[in-house]
């Protein structure tokens, strides 16, 4: 009985069936190769991210070398112009130093050459006294010429310690000069702006 109620597909039941299993074979495949498709893309992103990172990364390194270069530039720089400003002021202070020596050693030739010149004046010669004189300040212009200068200071000036070498002290003739300079002993002298000789001085007490 079973047997005969068995029934066997026809054969247009069975074309359609196979056209069903056909169509799910390709949307199989279909779905498969979007998966494929889809992971190839992502892969590819990754890929494309990671170069960017890689170049980026790489572009920051050459900016950091950049920076340290330019900083060791200009800690180099800032080095040797304090070196040139450094050799510079030793030579001139060599030269200052050098000229100060010269000039010092002139100082006592300059004092006898006053003294003799104040004596000479009280000849009768008057040629040789205006021949000395012409000398003399042709000396003393030229060490004027290269910086030298007189201190000028005189009778009745405050005597102040910083500037002027007391050498000994005498009772004041009148009470204004009290404290004061009463008579100048030996000429004092700037070389520039320095006091290379202090005037000495006699003070009043």
């Amino acid at each position: 009985m079973s047997e005969e109620n068995t029934t066997i597909p026809n054969k247009e039941e069975q074309e359609e069936q196979l056209k069903k299993e056909e169509q799910n074979s390709s949307a199989h495949k279909n779905q498969s190769s979007n998966t494929e498709d889809a992971e190839t893309e992502n892969i590819q992103r990754e890929e494309e991210a990671s170069t960017e990172e890689n170049e980026l990364s790489e572009e920051e390194k050459l900016k950091l070398e950049l920076d340290l270069q330019k900083d060791k530039y200009l800690r180099l720089f800032a080095e040797f112009e304090n070196y040139k400003r450094r050799t510079s002021k030793e030579r001139v202070e060599l030269f200052k130093t050098a000229g100060q020596e010269v000039m010092q050693s002139m100082l006592p030739v300059l004092d006898d050459f006053d003294r003799a010149l104040k004596e000479v004046s009280k000849s009768k010669e008057k040629e040789v006294v205006q021949g000395i004189e012409l000398i003399h300040n042709k000396l003393r212009d030229t060490l004027k010429a290269k910086g030298l200068e007189e201190f000028h200071v005189k009778e009745g000036d405050t005597f102040d310690g910083d500037l002027h070498e007391a050498i000994t002290q005498i009772p004041a003739p009148s009470e204004d000069l009290k404290g004061k300079i009463i008579d100048v002993v030996e000429k004092g002298y700037t070389l520039g702006e320095k006091i290379i000789r202090y005037p000495k001085v006699v003070t009043g007490k």
